[in-house]
């Protein structure tokens, strides 16, 4: 895969946005334009995606329409998957503005929520090859997960976070994905301090540096979130069950 150039980047939006052969804020990713991204799947109307209701065990509850989860601020499951590519670099997008959560924001993961009834893993695999526009994405892998919550804006999630490394050119799904590319690891924690990221996959992603030792000096500690203050990074605190219960953080469920 072909990465574009983002070394005059400065920011996340228009002249803020990162540089390349096309407008981040406009119609087209950073490989061309988009029109050969891939349709959605599942309900024509996102707000009507049944999804499970977990407690702070990760516990089935029961099930609720997707936008009254929203609404009402209730505890369900979402998947987090970091891709990258054949040289090691991070897929990295900016939203788009007709999200039900978080729109026009940029996000380190491809993911989403889990159905009514799937499984972790598999909806880690649906959303990957979905959002990636890659029928042929091999499973990804787990790494850990951690309950997210955020009482100010009342929202409650378990997410499990995976990787997977994707050596296919990807086409990504235009109603997820505004714009596309692959950042180097280290140019994706110099952007954490520069760019306006999903706040749950900033805590993912940082707790996922920490668990593999290398948050450092080099300003993923600074990272902020939507409202500027500085995010929450802690160790990964794994339970008996591999369950991060700090809690930090603030999100999206896809």
């Amino acid at each position: 895969m072909t990465a574009m150039n983002t070394a005059d980047a400065t920011g996340p939006n228009g002249p803020a946005g990162p540089a390349g052969p096309s407008d981040p804020d406009g119609p087209s990713n950073s490989t061309g334009n988009s029109t050969g991204a891939t349709e959605a799947m599942g309900p024509a109307d996102p707000a009507e995606e049944l999804l499970d209701l977990v407690d702070a065990d990760d516990r089935v509850t029961g099930q609720a329409r997707r936008g009254e989860v929203y609404a009402r601020g209730l505890r369900h499951r979402c998947v987090f998957v970091l891709v990258t590519d054949a040289d090691g670099k991070v897929f990295v997008h900016r939203r788009t503005a007709s999200k039900l959560v978080f729109p026009s924001l940029y996000d380190m993961f491809t993911g989403g929520v889990v159905g009514a009834g799937e499984s972790y893993d598999d909806a880690a695999l649906r959303e990957a090859r979905e959002e990636l526009g890659v029928a042929e994405l091999p499973p990804p892998t787990p790494l850990f997960r951690f309950l997210y919550e955020d009482g100010a804006r009342g929202l409650s999630w378990w997410a499990a976070v995976y990787e997977v490394r994707c050596a296919l050119p990807v086409r990504p799904q235009r109603e997820e994905v505004a714009w596309h590319t692959f950042l180097s690891r280290d140019e994706l924690r110099r952007r954490l301090t520069e760019w306006e990221w999903v706040p749950d996959g900033l805590a993912a992603y940082q707790r996922l540096l920490t668990a593999r030792g290398e948050n450092g000096a080099d300003g993923a500690d600074g990272a902020r979130t939507t409202d500027g203050t500085p995010t929450t990074d802690g160790a990964c605190g794994t339970g008996g069950d591999g369950a991060d219960r700090t809690g930090a953080g603030d999100g999206d469920g896809g």
